[in-house]
């Protein structure tokens, strides 16, 4: 099967640019040297622990394996180049495993031809367990440098990208990765430090703030529930009989894939002003607090009193 698959994806494919000096069809791929850095992120979905093949359409797989790769280096400040997909397909289940592995590209298609991404290798192969998709995804710094999680400063505004909670309603499958976003801001205004929230708002910041050597302070007010999250508290409410909030979930849940930003103060300020991020993308950005010297994660309630912050997510 593996040959047959391709040549159907190097007809399907477009020509890789330059930069790809050699694609598929080899024992490895030969990519030109980049003129600032190259940043490399590997992340793998399985059956039963991201998804349910019965329940999930496989384009949707292929597509949310890429798009958390893209995740990772929108939060490194990197722009994509190319990908690598390794996938493991189930002998028996709703799919034979040729149609499966084509859906899942099929499902990858539109965010390689959004970033101009080439699908420069891989491997494929069949087995008796459940559908595996490793994806990883090779990016370049640019001028500006890369951002990381330890460059957060005591001071630092906390802005994110987009409204949190409720994401296993599908957004998780069907997020943006911040890919544009992250390159425009890095270009005009003082980002220090980014994460993609991937395991949870409250884990994702703690990890940032362990990296950083800072506490950081979160404001009760200003966190942006998404409305999934109110859908989402009362589903679990209904159905299973949880108690959490809309807000507990937008701090708690994972996969939103937004990124938590440390931005100076002055341009958060600047950034909070002029949004550049809405007219061309449709995203608002949001101050939620800020970096402290002092360790720990607060809450400030409406009354103005602080409160620990316990960070909670998904955990590997």
């Amino acid at each position: 099967m593996e040959a047959e698959w391709v040549d159907y994806l190097r007809k399907t494919l477009p020509p890789p640019p330059p930069s790809v000096l050699l694609a598929l069809g080899d024992d490895a791929a030969v990519l030109a040297p980049s003129a600032f850095g190259t940043v490399v992120t590997v992340d793998l979905l399985t059956e039963g622990v991201d998804f349910l093949l019965d329940e999930h359409d496989p384009s949707l797989i292929g597509r949310k394996a890429l798009a958390v790769n893209l995740s990772d280096l929108a939060a490194m400040g990197a722009m994509p180049t190319a990908v690598v997909v390794a996938v493991a397909l189930p002998r028996s289940g709703p799919y034979p495993p040729a149609v499966l592995a084509k859906l899942l590209y099929e499902g990858m298609q539109p965010l390689l031809d959004r970033y101009s991404l080439s699908l420069i290798g891989g491997d494929t192969n069949t087995w008796d367990g459940g559908l595996v998709v490793s994806v990883t995804a090779l990016g370049m710094t640019t001028k500006n440098g890369v951002l990381t999680r330890a460059g957060a400063r005591a001071g630092d505004r906390i802005l994110i990208t987009g409204p949190l909670g409720g994401s296993r309603l599908e957004r998780q499958f069907t997020f943006e990765p911040r890919i544009r976003e992250i390159l425009l801001l890095h270009e005009h205004y003082e980002c220090h430090a980014a994460i993609d929230i991937s395991d949870s708002f409250s884990l994702d910041l703690y990890r940032l703030c362990r990296e950083s050597s800072l506490g950081a302070e979160v404001v009760f007010s200003r966190i942006p529930i998404h409305p999934d999250a109110f859908r989402w508290a009362k589903t679990c409410g209904e159905t299973c009989g949880e108690t959490l909030s809309a807000v507990e979930h937008a701090l708690s849940d994972g996969e939103d894939f937004e990124l938590i930003l440390a931005v100076s103060p002055d341009s958060a300020t600047q950034i909070l002003r002029e949004q550049p991020l809405f007219a061309a993308f449709d995203c608002l950005l949001y101050d939620v607090g800020s970096f402290l010297e002092e360790p720990g994660l607060w809450m400030m309630d409406e009354d103005g009193n602080r409160h620990v912050l316990h960070p909670r997510g998904y955990t590997h």
